[in-house]
C-alpha cells in the first residue's frame, strides 16, 4: 500500500461514519484543519490547533512513574501538528480511541506504545499532554487511553502521539493528536568566519558557535558542519599561541545527567574532528560539557532552546 493509499484509507475509514453525526458537529477553531494523514472521529470539532514547521518533540514510549515523569521517550525533530478534537456528546473515550487505533493499524502505522487506565500510570495525561510544546493543565483522569505509532516513508517517517480522555466540555471525550513529520532542519543558514571568532574571543574571552550540527541526542558532527569547522581551524592556524576550551552546551529538555554527558561528548567530537581532520595539535584544545547550566536565552520556547544548544570556544 502506497503512502497516498494509506492517507486515503485512514481518512476514509473515519469520514465514512460522519453522516449520522454531521448535524451535531460544533465549529472548528479558526484556521484549523485535519491533518492530511489522519482524519477526525465523525462529528468531532477542532478545539485547539497548532503547527510548527520545525520543532522538537519527546514521543512517549513508556508509562508514567510516581513523579509524573514519562519513563521512556524518543526525541524527534521535524514538522509538528497539534490538534485537539472534542468528540460528539455520548461518545466514550474507549469508542473514540479504538476507532483511531484501528485506523492507524489499517493505515500501515506500527504501534510503538499504548496504554489504558490501568497501564499508563497516575495522572498520565499531565505528562503525555506536555510531552510537546503544550502548556495545558491536565489533572487526574478516568478512562484515559494513549497510543504512539510510526509510519515509515521514503520521504520521512511520520509519528503519531494520541491521547484520548474525558476532559472535554461537559465531560465530552477529548482526542489530543500530535503528528510529527520527521525531516532535516534547513541548515547552512548560519555562517561564521575566523575573523569574527577571533574578534569575539579577543573582546569577551569566548565565542558562541551555532554552525556545528548534530542529530538529536547524538554526538556525531554532521557533514554540513564542515564550513564552520574549517573556520575554527583557520582561527587556530592563524594564531599558533591560541589555546581553547571547547565547551558543549544543551537546552534543559530531558534528564540532567544525560544532557551533561551529551554536551561533553559533543565537545569531544568537535575536538576530535579538529585534531584528526584539520591537524590541530591536541595540546591546544580541551573539551568540557556544561549541559544546561549556562543558558543564553529562555528554555521556555524553541527559539530560546535553539540558542542554548551550542558549542563555545573559550580562551584558556
Amino acid at each position: 500500500m502506497t503512502a497516498f493509499m494509506r492517507t486515503v484509507f485512514v481518512a476514509g475509514l473515519l469520514i465514512g461514519l460522519a453522516a449520522p453525526f454531521a448535524a451535531a458537529q460544533d465549529q472548528d477553531v479558526e484556521g484549523s484543519k485535519d491533518h492530511p494523514l489522519i482524519s477526525r472521529y465523525p462529528g468531532s470539532y477542532i478545539a485547539k490547533y497548532l503547527t510548527k514547521e520545525f520543532d522538537e518533540f519527546a514521543l512517549p514510549l513508556g508509562p508514567v512513574d510516581v513523579e509524573n515523569t514519562i519513563t521512556k521517550n524518543q526525541p524527534l525533530e521535524g514538522k509538528i501538528t497539534r490538534i485537539v478534537y472534542v468528540a460528539p456528546a455520548g461518545r466514550t473515550v474507549l469508542e473514540v480511541f479504538r476507532n483511531y487505533q484501528d485506523a492507524l493499524k489499517k493505515g500501515g502505522f506500527e504501534t510503538l506504545f499504548t496504554c489504558g487506565p490501568q497501564g499508563c500510570g497516575s495522572t498520565v495525561a499531565n505528562a503525555y499532554a506536555n510531552s510537546g510544546d503544550n502548556l495545558d493543565y491536565w489533572g487526574p483522569q478516568h478512562g484515559i487511553h494513549y497510543i504512539s505509532a510510526k509510519l515509515g516513508r521514503p520521504e520521512g517517517d511520520v509519528y503519531v502521539s494520541l491521547l484520548v480522555d474525558d476532559q472535554g466540555p461537559d465531560s465530552r471525550t477529548n482526542a489530543e493528536l500530535y503528528v510529527i513529520e520527521v525531516k532535516p532542519m534547513e541548515s547552512g543558514l548560519i555562517t561564521v568566519d575566523a575573523a569574527s571568532l577571533a574578534n569575539d574571543i579577543n573582546r569577551t574571552g569566548h565565542a558562541s558557535v551555532y554552525g556545528i550540527y548534530f542529530d538529536t541526542g547524538k554526538a556525531d558532527v554532521k557533514p554540513e558542519s564542515d564550513a564552520t569547522m574549517s573556520e575554527i581551524a583557520k582561527l587556530l592556524q592563524g594564531d599558533s599561541t591560541l589555546k581553547l576550551y571547547v565547551v558543549g552546551h544543551t537546552d534543559n529538555q530531558g534528564a540532567l545527567d544525560l544532557n551533561m554527558d551529551l554536551s561533553l561528548r559533543r565537545a569531544e567530537a568537535v575536538l576530535s574532528a579538529l585534531t584528526t581532520k584539520y591537524a590541530v595539535p591536541a595540546s591546544r584544545l580541551k573539551a568540557y560539557g556544561c549541559g544546561p547550566y549556562s543558558p543564553v536565552a529562555s528554555n521556555d520556547n524553541e527559539d530560546g532552546r535553539a540558542k542554548n544548544r551550542r558549542v563555545e570556544l573559550v580562551k584558556q
